[in-house]
């Protein structure tokens, strides 16, 4: 017997507003196509609405009006489409090495109607940095350990950048143990910020401002090399 397709719990309203029929189709395509393809594990989805979507769409107040958005190895898409759904306002690229992930976000993408861009490669790529560089936010959900991610961000943020990680319950030991690597990519003192939605499970946000320039070498302290204005 076919498991129901999970329906939105009360609090999905809420977060999502307007945009409710195209998250609940959202879980929908994540329920049936999602687990289908392999993007899914079967075990998560009576869990699809608080586990994934409604836990991705918790960091939504994070961000300011209409920011540039790059969501780094999206998978299915999380935490980027739950984002972009409960803020149409943001910017958002989704960036997904694997063809077969790019081409189911793309389908997301058509099917949901939204206005997302997706790019299929790696965030450390060149031609993924000339595209999707220079962002507001680089956001990640259960990607890599603290310091490889901030690898990979920092490049494609704008100096003054944020990134925006989702992370479980080892972000303040991953904060603590990864300080170090992160203040030699330029960032600042990361924190661990929890956040939650209504009917989901509580996220942990680790975020870290971006205070130098990055150059063709690696981060340009303020201090040494040249200062543009």
């Amino acid at each position: 017997m076919t498991e129901p397709i999970p329906i939105p719990p009360g609090g999905a309203r809420d977060v999502f507003g307007p945009n409710l029929d195209r998250a609940t189709r959202y879980v929908e395509i994540l329920a049936t196509a999602g687990l289908e393809r392999g993007l899914m594990g079967p075990r998560e989805r009576p869990r699809l609405w608080d586990r994934h979507v409604l836990n991705s769409a918790a960091a939504a107040g994070g961000f300011s009006e209409g920011e540039a958005v790059v969501d780094i190895g999206s998978g299915a898409g999380l935490p980027g489409v739950p984002l972009a759904l409960a803020r149409p306002d943001l910017r958002m690229t989704l960036v997904e090495p694997l063809l077969r992930r790019a081409t189911f976000l793309q389908e997301v993408v058509d099917e949901l109607g939204i206005d997302i861009r997706v790019i299929r490669g790696r965030a450390e790529e060149k031609a993924v940095i000339a595209e999707a560089g220079r962002a507001d936010v680089v956001t990640s959900r259960a990607v890599a350990p603290l310091a490889k991610l901030a690898g990979w961000s920092a490049p494609l943020l704008r100096p003054g950048g944020r990134m925006v990680a989702l992370k479980g319950a080892s972000a303040s030991e991953e904060v603590e143990r990864d300080a170090g690597a992160l203040r030699k990519l330029g960032f600042g003192e990361a924190r661990v910020e929890v956040v939650s939605a209504p009917d989901a499970e509580e996220t942990r946000l680790v975020i870290a401002t971006l205070g130098t320039r990055m150059g063709s070498r690696g981060p340009r302290s303020r201090a040494g090399g040249p200062r543009r204005r």
